[in-house]
């Protein structure tokens, strides 16, 4: 396994970040990862954008775009496999003991690992704690991380495959690595950005191919939406077929499986949507 780290290709033994790395001891960087099919990164160039703006947004300095793509392309070429996780990590860099950043520079790692498709279908739970909608870093995928470790491991506990969060207000909010979609009187919706959740990319492409609206909604329309989707980069589209206790159909709906149709048709005609 190849992995690119700070502007050249190193096998995986030997690419090593330093302990004092800000974004080992204090969670100090932003990340993107992608579904990579055959060599090829989907939607890359709005993941690139997302990177930069959540550098911007954690005040790192502005990543170079075109040696992250060049460090995608040289470890997708390394590393030939049918479907794969391409993960983008860049850090603060060497730094002391602490808040406060070094003057060494940013670290930046491209590695990729193999995948499998995921299931149609799958379960969440719903968790207690909440996204804080006005938080420094919401809105930004950074490597502070920990908190969904916790409620991931708890949807785990519960034979769920993700958790569920509002934010402080009591407004469905997102997953842990997900967004989410309900439907409502036969109609898609999602909550807004401005509940406090990631502007995920298989969530724009699927608000723009399927039509879906951006609705305040509370906590509680999991209780009674009529079919409830995941998107993110590994599910796409992934139906829920059961909420904590609440079982729906065994299947996707029809309003899910129209969702899941057009994404598939439309992101195989288009490998870069912008």
């Amino acid at each position: 396994m190849k992995i690119w780290l700070d502007g050249e290709l190193r096998d995986a033994e030997g690419a090593r970040v330093s302990v004092f790395d800000h974004g080992l001891t204090v969670g100090d960087g932003v990340f993107e990862t992608i579904k990579a099919e055959r060599g090829r990164a989907f939607a890359l160039t709005r993941h690139l954008e997302r990177l930069a703006t959540s550098a911007r947004g954690l005040g790192l300095p502005e990543p170079d775009l075109d040696e992250v793509r060049r460090g995608c392309t040289a470890v997708l070429d390394a590393n030939p496999m049918p479907l794969g996780r391409l993960r983008i990590t860049y850090t603060g860099g060497v730094s002391p003991l602490g808040s406060d950043r070094g003057e060494a520079g940013p670290t930046l790692v491209v590695a990729l690992s193999a995948t499998s498709r995921r299931p149609d279908t799958t379960a969440a739970v719903t968790v207690p704690w909440t996204r804080n909608e006005r938080g420094a870093l919401t809105g930004l995928k950074t490597t502070s991380y920990g908190e969904n470790v916790v409620a991931l491991a708890r949807a785990r506990e519960q034979g769920a495959s993700e958790a569920l969060f509002a934010n402080t207000t009591g407004a469905l909010c997102e997953g842990t690595g997900s967004n989410v979609f309900v439907v409502l009187d036969g109609e898609l919706h999602t909550p807004p950005l401005a509940a406090g959740c990631l502007a995920g990319i298989t969530r724009a492409l699927t608000v723009a191919w399927a039509g879906a609206k951006e609705t305040d909604l509370p906590l509680d329309v999991l209780e009674s939406a009529e079919e409830i989707f995941l998107t993110s980069t590994l599910r796409d589209v992934q139906a829920v077929t059961r909420v904590d206790g609440r079982q729906l159909a065994d299947e996707p709906g029809p309003v899910t499986a129209e969702a899941m149709r057009i994404f598939d048709r439309e992101s195989a005609a288009d490998f870069d949507p912008r």
